[in-house]
C-alpha cells in the first residue's frame, strides 16, 4: 500500500525530529520507512541540531560539519523525503548553548555569524529553519534573526520557533529569555507555528487542560503543535498510548484547525523503537490525519454554558512550590544509544 498522501491543506501536521542520525555501530537510521511503510502521512521533518560556533566558518550539524561524509546517506534521504511532498527544516540550537548569544549581538558580529548559516542553508536546500532558543536572547535578536530569514528566503521560507509550553502561558516560565506573546504581537504573521515542549516538567499531555488554556489565553490553533517525547529515554512526561490517543482525538474533534503534532524524536520512538521507529507517525496518522476514524471519534458537542473553568495544573492546599525540572539534555550521535 502506497502511503497516505498529503492533503494540500497540511493541519493538523505531524512532524519528527530527526536529530540521532546512526546507530550505536555507526550506520545511518533511515528515514525511508516513513514513506515507504503504509499509513504514515508525515508533513515535517527537522533536521537537529545546527550549532554555531566560536570560528563562524565552522558551522556543525551536531558534532561534525554538514559537509561530512558521514552525512551523504542524510542528505540523500531529506532530498527524496521533499521530492515527496514533506518539508524538511533545519533546527538552529537546543539545549547547546552559543548559537543564539552570537548572533544576538552588534551588527558586525551578526553579519560574521548569519552569513555562514544562509549559506549552509541555500546549499542544503532547507525548506525553513526551526528557531529553537535555550538561552537567553533578547527580543530585539529574535526579530533581526526572523525579519533577515525572510528577507533572504522568500514568503514560502517556513520559520518555526520552539519555547516550552509553559512560556506560552507565562513569560517567565521560560528558557529563551523573550516574551513569545511580544514576538507574537511583532512578527507572528512572519511565523509558521510553535513547537510547544509539552514535557520534561513545562507542559502535560496526559490530559487537554494545559493545552485548553494556551488556547483560551489567545494563541492561534493552528500555530500550537503540541510538542511529546517519543520514548522515556528521551525525557521525562512521556504518555502512554492508551490515554495520549485519547486527548490528541478530543483535540482534534473539538478544534477543526489543530495544529498537530511533534515528536522529539525519531530514532527510538515508540511503539516500535530503534527498530521500528516510523510506527509512532503511523500511530499519529491514525488519530490525527485518518479522516475515517475521526468520523467515528468526534466528541459530543460543548455546552457552552456549562463548560467547567480549567485550571492548569491545580495546587492541593498548603502544597509545596513546584521544583523547576533540570536542563533536558539532547542526544547526539555520540551519545550511547
Amino acid at each position: 500500500m502506497p502511503p497516505i498522501p498529503l492533503a494540500s491543506n497540511p493541519l493538523p501536521r505531524i512532524i519528527t525530529y530527526y536529530q540521532t542520525h546512526h546507530d550505536s555501530a555507526g550506520k545511518p537510521i533511515s528515514l525511508l520507512p516513513l514513506l515507504t511503510q503504509p499509513g504514515i502521512s508525515l508533513t515535517h521533518v527537522i533536521l537537529a541540531a545546527i550549532h554555531l560556533n566560536e570560528d563562524p566558518n565552522q558551522i556543525t550539524l551536531n558534532d561534525h560539519p554538514p559537509h561530512h561524509p558521514r552525512f551523504e546517506t542524510l542528505w540523500a534521504e531529506l532530498r527524496i523525503l521533499q521530492a515527496s511532498g514533506v518539508k524538511v527544516l533545519g533546527m538552529l540550537g537546543g539545549a547547546a548553548k552559543g548559537s543564539y548569544k552570537r548572533l544576538d549581538g552588534s551588527d558586525a558580529q551578526f553579519e560574521r555569524y548569519y552569513v555562514p548559516l544562509r549559506e549552509v542553508i541555500r546549499a542544503r536546500g532547507l525548506d525553513g529553519l526551526d528557531l529553537d532558543v535555550e538561552e537567553e536572547m533578547s527580543l530585539g535578536g529574535v526579530v533581526k534573526l526572523i525579519d533577515r530569514l525572510r528577507s533572504d528566503f522568500g514568503k514560502d521560507f517556513i520559520i518555526t520557533l520552539a519555547p516550552v509550553a509553559a512560556a506560552l502561558l507565562d513569560h517567565r516560565s521560560n528558557l529563551s529569555g523573550f516574551d513569545y506573546e511580544a514576538l507574537e504581537v511583532m512578527r507572528g504573521h512572519e511565523i509558521s507555528w510553535y513547537n510547544a515542549q509539552f514535557y520534561c516538567g513545562w507542559g502535560d499531555m496526559s490530559n487537554p487542560i494545559m493545552y485548553e488554556m494556551i488556547i483560551r489565553k489567545g494563541w492561534p490553533i493552528e500555530k500550537v503543535v503540541v510538542g511529546l517525547v517519543t520514548n522515556p529515554d528521551n525525557g521525562s512526561g512521556f504518555v502512554m498510548w492508551e490515554f495520549l490517543s485519547a486527548v490528541l482525538t478530543l483535540l482534534r474533534g473539538r478544534h477543526e484547525r489543530f495544529g498537530g503534532v511533534m515528536g522529539w524524536e525519531y530514532f527510538n520512538s515508540l511503539p516500535g523503537g530503534k527498530e521500528r521507529p516510523w510506527e509512532w507517525a503511523k500511530q499519529m496518522t491514525s488519530v490525527l490525519r485518518n479522516d475515517a476514524s475521526l468520523t467515528s471519534a468526534q466528541p459530543p458537542p460543548i455546552n457552552e454554558a456549562t463548560k467547567p473553568v480549567l485550571e492548569a495544573d491545580p495546587d492541593a492546599p498548603n502544597s509545596k512550590p513546584v521544583q523547576v525540572p533540570k536542563q533536558f539534555d539532547y542526544y547526539s550521535d555520540d551519545s550511547d544509544i
